[in-house]
């Protein structure tokens, strides 16, 4: 471990000029004249909520030296002094952002979605295109869930490794210089203590990849010290079992104080050195750091902080202190930072103004044209009153939004029904209605050429003799094409390397491809998946695993809080197309048999989620999403992996068209919907109903999200008049979305004849054992009984009690 605060001098060997010194002076001042004002601007009502970087530019400022062209920061929602010193946003945008202007152009990090201090760059051009992070200093969006933005930084460090080491990889432009990019990833201390932290940690010493953890330590996480957070109330304490050392490798840890100038240059000097040069991964542990306005703008921190330590932060913030080292060095007179002070100050007003005015300009426009309508009116309606209350009450609020005067149209609607006039409210309500769409529901998923959904069918071709050979043969087959013919793609998971997964999918195929394209990983869900986003987010195509579906909460907050919903809040700026790979629907027991579809589907919007039914259309669905550029959940059928299957010429090509439900039997009296391994079990159910008369007709959503584009289902109850929707999921789940879907989305209920069923498994978790497995989850029998019993209620003369 290095302490640089064990130095006597420091200052004596530091060798920076006195021009750059000064400019990192005036950043630092700028940047809390900046947090000082936001702070007031939420308090006087014109932002929502703040949340800024002070005392924390110093430390910013020593990395933003070493942070070069190509380099990643993960960091998170304090490091605003970061970001301007690399020239990432002007202060006006910094502004803009507080006041959530929803458009890109001067909220340039989320486009007025994300609330303040969550920074980005755009690594897409308009077209969806990569644009070349070599030449970016590339910020990756943040996050607010604590420690989430930690994950994601191991598999940035680890693209770093695959860019140096992988020779096929050296023709990919834009992406890498020989792996010499370094991600810091930035925390504040006390989110060090969540599970995602020490697992990263661990990773990290076990990939020797280029990832500098940075924790600002300024001992609190809100109210809460250090010694509630903390074994030893230090991290690099607690840590320093991981120092490399002669008993094998791990990280390099450094300490440094945040008041201390030259002590951070030289601590992310040596950092950047080990990161960039030997892809060590290093721990630098800045303590000492204050928070001097606490934690948000939601309270004051003098509420938890004694007057003793709120007289230290005083004394010990590092601007105070930087000043007075300016001084003692001699770089520059008092007047000199006196004049630099006064001018951050105009700065950072001047930036506020800007950004006020700039926010206000459309909504001003807006309001007051729907102040113009209400007159208008008014003048020709018998409610002229009423109408002229809206007004009023639109008029008298202080900085009126367009909510506001929506809102004021739409009651003056409301009063105005009985009446012919009001017409001219439509074109107002129908513009602002289609603006905000975009402004604040679009990007969600790509909306560019290059989406999955804009991928061409490519059917299966069975010539000749057809093969027929197991699902896990199939879906071995399929993979040695892809890793043979996209050199982007690798897969790693636990026992996806040596033993080729625990049913076989990679067999043979590390062997053949090497450990850079198909790896093994410890037991570690939350950086399987943060390993996967990070690469992706690098124009690299990885596949990786949980190996089972039940597993898949480890890890679902860094899947919903980050991975969902990345290009919705960077405004369709930024991507990671990662495919999670995993094996779900029956097997055995209450961790092996899970289909918590519901979950994935109201945590996940913004990724695919296929089912497919066997191999065959896993393949298939696989190359429609490596074809396409949105991440995407993939669950194989856990019980499909020994069913024989038909294998085609064309495995490699196969594409699957999302959201295009497949009709496996034609019927005449119930459509049947369902997915995954209730495929099967349908179909039988479907031939044992055959025989007592009863024709279904089977449908294969083949995705839950998208969800039935093509209107199949629809189509199908049109002729059919009744519709069973049948899943392994648990009731009030994926039947229900399912149902919702067709019934009032789609407006099946006017088709309808029986009543719209469905079928689930039962409310707890499946039980071990076949009788387990036949007493919780729906089975033949069930889809029998349920399918006679509509057609009984029907027609009870021609289908009598059983």
């Amino acid at each position: 471990m290095s302490d640089t605060s064990s130095q006597a001098s420091i200052s004596s060997k530091f060798i920076i000029d006195k021009k750059e010194v000064l400019e990192d002076y005036r950043l630092a001042v700028e940047s809390r004249e900046v947090s000082l004002l936001g702070r007031k601007e939420v308090f006087m009502g014109r932002a929502k909520f703040g949340i800024f970087g002070d005392g924390k530019e110093l430390a910013q400022l020593a990395m933003a030296k070493v942070f070069r062209k190509g380099d990643f920061r993960s960091g998170y929602y304090r490091d605003q002094t970061f970001v301007a010193a690399v020239g990432g946003m002007t202060w006006t945008q910094f502004y803009s952002q507080l006041y959530a202007h929803a458009d890109h152009a001067h909220d340039i990090f989320s486009a007025g979605r994300s609330m303040n201090g969550h920074f980005s760059n755009s690594w897409l051009d308009d077209k969806g295109k990569w644009l070349k992070q070599t030449e970016l200093y590339n910020q990756v969006m943040d996050v607010s869930p604590t420690a989430g933005q930690i994950p994601r930084s191991i598999g940035i460090g680890y693209a770093s490794k695959l860019y140096r080491n992988n020779p096929e990889l050296k023709d990919l432009d834009g992406f890498s210089n020989n792996g010499n990019e370094v991600c810091f990833a930035t925390i504040g201390d006390a989110s060090t203590s969540q599970g995602m932290f020490f697992e990263s940690i661990n990773a990290a010493g076990v990939l020797q990849i280029p990832v500098i953890f940075a924790i600002w330590d300024d001992g609190y996480g809100i109210s809460v010290p250090s010694e509630y957070q903390t074994t030893k109330s230090s991290i690099s304490k607690a840590l320093a079992g991981f120092q490399a050392n002669e008993d094998g490798p791990g990280l390099e840890i450094i300490k440094a104080r945040g008041w201390n100038y030259p002590e951070l240059v030289e601590a992310f000097q040596k950092a950047a050195r080990f990161a960039r040069d030997k892809h060590m991964p290093c721990l630098l542990h800045v303590y000492e750091v204050t928070q001097p306005q606490g934690h948000s703008s939601s309270g004051s921190h003098e509420r938890y902080k004694s007057k003793d330590r709120l007289a230290w932060e005083t004394g010990m913030d590092c601007n105070v202190k930087f000043k007075e080292w300016i001084l003692k060095e001699g770089v520059a007179s008092e007047s000199e930072l006196t004049k630099i002070e006064a001018d951050a100050k105009e700065v950072a007003k001047k930036s506020r103004q800007d950004a006020w005015q700039s926010f206000r300009k459309n909504i001003d426009r807006d309001v007051k044209e729907a102040i113009s309508l209400l007159d208008s009116v008014a003048k020709k309606s018998s409610k002229k009153n009423a109408l002229n209350a809206i007004r009023k009450s639109l008029v008298s609020k202080q900085n009126p939004l367009k909510r506001d005067a929506v809102s004021a149209i739409k009651k003056a609607k409301r009063t105005l029904i009985k009446e012919n006039v009001g017409k001219e409210f439509a074109p107002f309500l129908d513009r602002l209605a289609k603006e905000n769409l975009h402004n604040y529901s679009s990007h969600l998923y790509s909306e560019f050429e290059s989406s999955p959904l804009n991928v061409k069918e490519v059917k299966a071709k069975y010539g000749g003799e057809q093969k027929v050979e197991s699902g896990h043969q199939i879906i071995n087959k399929y993979f040695d094409l892809l890793l043979a013919k996209d050199k982007r793609v690798f897969a790693l998971g636990e026992d996806v390397g040596s033993i080729g997964d625990v049913n076989q999918g990679f067999a043979g195929l590390q062997e053949k491809f090497g450990k850079l394209r198909v790896e093994d990983t410890g037991i570690r869900e939350a950086t399987i998946i943060g390993q996967g986003i990070g690469a992706a987010m690098r124009g690299l195509r990885p596949i990786v695993e949980v190996q089972y579906f039940d597993y898949i909460y480890y890890c679902l907050s860094i899947l919903t809080d980050d991975l969902a919903c990345l290009r919705y809040r960077t405004f369709g700026r930024q991507m990671a197309p990662v495919i999670i790979r995993t094996r779900g629907h029956r097997l055995e027991g209450i961790w092996h048999s899970g289909s918590p579809l519901a979950v994935m589907i109201h945590s996940l919007r913004g990724m695919h989620i296929c089912v497919p039914r066997n191999f065959v259309q896993a393949a298939g669905l696989y190359n429609t999403l490596l074809a396409g550029d949105d991440p995407a959940l993939m669950i194989e059928p856990l019980n499909g992996y020994r069913l024989k299957e038909k294998s085609p010429s064309n495995l490699g090509e196969i594409c699957v068209p999302l959201g295009e439900p497949e009709i496996l039997k034609k019927g005449t009296d119930i459509t049947i919907v369902t997915y995954g391994s209730m495929c099967n079990i349908v179909m039988a159910a479907s031939e044992e109903l055959e025989k007592v008369g009863i024709s279904m007709e089977v449908i294969d959503v083949q995705t839950l999200l998208p969800f039935d584009r093509t209107d199949t289902i629809l189509e199908s109850l049109q002729r059919t008049n009744r519709i069973i929707f049948a899943d392994e999921d648990m009731p009030g789940g994926a039947s229900a979305y399912m149902m919702q879907h067709v019934i009032e989305l789609k407006g099946g209920y006017k088709y309808l004849d029986s009543k719209a069923t469905t079928i689930s498994a039962k409310q707890h978790r499946p039980a071990y054992g076949s009788d387990g497995d036949y007493f919780s989850k729906p089975n033949e029998d069930d889809i029998f009984d349920v399918a006679y019993s509509i057609m009984r209620e029907a027609k009870p003369k021609s289908y009598p009690e059983i």
